[in-house]
């Protein structure tokens, strides 16, 4: 017997035989070719063939799945398009004299490792796409079949090194019963595929696909990220009792949709969901999301070949808007820059991208771009509740310049007699510590804050999240950082009108709901899947427990002492996650 812990990607639990999904692992020579034509004639009968099967797929995930999840295939066609790489190939063959197959693994890698680059978890997991789309165009020229998932036999749960998107939605989701990788992450495609198909998931196991035979039977844990290889009869046994309570719990979740998120002595709070796109406003509406809390408008910008114009955009925006007529729908502006690059908008190399020039400093710069973004929300806005979110902003000359931009856009509409929304609501991104600190100034100025916890972790306790050597320092559950979402809090209930909400993780996490529920939280975004299971929580306690309960941990000194202390409150209340 094995155990094995991972990273939870998708919650649930899965008892079946493993089938070891190996991918040849392709060579290519850089070997001389002096026919540069035949071999650009090659990879366009590679792209238009790698198209054709990626429209097949495309197609059968929207059968079966529905428009949102198709999305991912329409951004990996659209990779085949994208001119960087179709030029950057053709360029390679023509001026190295290289074979095609060498010459898109070569492009292919070089993009891969310009994403993994990127700090930002999201697009750092856009490498996988990439690589998907590469590996297919370079496996058509060279003739290479993938092994295929969509006629297995018996019930399995796939082990494998990685998973593209391609393979999760080929899979005979009849018969995968849930799916165990040596890599990835819970941004990455493979968990939100995962996720959608409701396949049970452990990502980032490290050897798994070294420690696991085809035909040994496994437990995938998708609730505590374990794996447990040849289990005896009496794991099997209780694996099989927590998958009845887990399909028990989700019924009951399932009631929660329409009901509203208020506690047993009648305080009321917001749920809302984190978009990057509108494709994922349905899963927010699936599960009973009232608003957008956060939509994260930089991939207009990145999965555009050129810069999007303000039509474009407005379209977007209009379309998130209607369909939360009521809203709220915040929209963020642009967080561009610095890790996060766009191949039509040259910046410098910075030795330290997260201090650098990114999100608003660089909207200052290309004030351009910033006015177009605002007058394509502004005109959006007339179609729902349209609220604007500055980010990155880390003190209050920051807040009076961006609204002295805005009140200049709201001037061009006016000239022009556009409709536009003239009570827009206007508030920032509260992720720098200097903007906490400063939150009772700032609160004159805006009118609403949106805590982001991720980075005000990383950057108040100087901390890069993504360096696995250090990341045990970070912490939501740090005394500095409740302090600081208790003051930021509390400068918006001292100005009439104003409320904090927050869209980090910390938002979706349960285990952290009695904390920001009690230090007075007014809204809380999050990934959609989420949502269920922090109403339940909220709809289970007293506000006036929840209170103190954030009261004691804040006395407390440690992060550990802070967990230890949500853990004891959760069990002395009865409430479960």
């Amino acid at each position: 017997m094995l155990i094995k812990e991972g990273i939870i990607a998708a919650p649930g639990i899965a008892i079946a035989r493993a089938l070891i999904y190996e991918k040849a692992d392709v060579k290519v020579s850089a070997d001389h070719y002096e026919d540069s034509d035949a071999e650009i004639k090659k990879f366009k009968q590679a792209l238009d063939k790698s198209q054709s099967q990626l429209e097949e797929i495309r197609l059968k995930t929207v059968s079966e799945l529905g428009k949102e999840e198709a999305a991912i295939f329409e951004a990996h066609e659209m990779i085949l398009q994208d001119p960087e790489f179709v030029e950057s190939v053709r360029a390679e063959i023509a001026d190295n004299k290289v074979g095609a197959a060498y010459a898109v693994q070569i492009v292919t890698d070089r993009l891969v490792i310009l994403f993994e680059q990127m700090n930002d978890p999201y697009f750092s997991a856009r490498a996988a796409d990439v690589k998907d789309v590469g590996n297919r165009v370079r496996n058509n020229i060279l003739g290479i079949v993938r092994a295929d998932l969509s006629k297995l036999k018996e019930d399995v749960i796939i082990i494998a090194d990685d998973l593209a998107p391609s393979d999760t939605a080929l899979m005979d989701k009849r018969k995968v019963r849930g799916f165990a990788t040596n890599i990835g992450s819970r941004t990455s495609h493979t968990a939100i595929m995962a996720r959608s198909l409701e396949i049970p998931a452990v990502l980032g196991l490290s050897d798994i696909d070294q420690k696991v035979n085809t035909g040994e039977m496994i437990i995938l844990d998708g609730l505590n990220g374990r794996v447990t290889v040849n289990p005896d009869r009496y794991q099997i046994k209780e694996a099989e009792e927590d998958q009845r309570k887990y399909q028990a719990h989700l019924k009951e979740l399932e009631r929660l949709k329409d009901l509203e998120a208020i506690t047993l002595d009648g305080h009321q709070v917001e749920l809302v969901g984190n978009i990057g796109e509108p494709a994922d406003i349905q899963g927010v509406l699936k599960n009973g999301g009232t608003g957008i809390g956060l939509y994260r408008t930089e991939f207009l910008y990145m999965n555009s070949d050129t810069m999007p114009g303000e039509d474009k955009q407005m379209a977007a925006y209009r379309s998130v808007l209607e369909a939360f007529p009521d809203g709220p729908v915040i929209i963020r502006t642009m967080d561009i820059g610095g890790d996060k690059k766009l191949p039509y908008l040259p910046l410098d190399d910075e030795l330290n991208p997260f201090l650098g020039l990114r999100a608003i400093r660089l909207c200052f710069k290309e004030i351009k771009l910033l006015k177009t973004q605002l007058r394509a929300i502004l005109r959006a806005s007339v179609y729902g509740n349209a609220y604007i979110m500055f980010p990155m902003i880390s003190n209050v000359d920051e807040v009076r310049q961006a609204k002295k931009i805005l009140a200049a856009c709201m001037a061009e509409l006016d000239a022009l007699q556009i409709a536009y929304r003239k009570d827009v609501k206007v508030g920032v991104m509260i992720e720098i510590p200097s903007a906490a600190i400063t939150a009772d100034i700032i609160a004159k100025e805006v009118d609403f804050f949106s805590i982001g916890t991720n980075d005000l972790c990383q950057y108040t306790i100087a901390v890069d999240r993504m360096n696995q050597a250090v990341s045990y320092l970070y912490d939501p559950f740090n005394p500095a950082i409740l302090r600081l979402v208790k003051q930021v809090i509390q400068a918006s209930e001292n100005q009439p009108g104003l409320f904090t909400g927050m869209c980090g993780e910390m938002a979706g996490d349960p285990l952290a709901t009695l904390l920001l529920l009690g230090l007075g939280l007014h809204e809380f975004s999050m990934s959609a899947l989420s949502i269920p299971q922090v109403k339940k929580i909220i709809r289970n306690v007293r506000y006036q427990d929840a209170k103190k309960i954030a009261a004691e941990a804040l006395t407390l000194e440690t992060g550990v002492a802070v967990m230890a202390h949500v853990l004891e409150s959760m069990k002395k209340l009865k409430i479960e996650i």
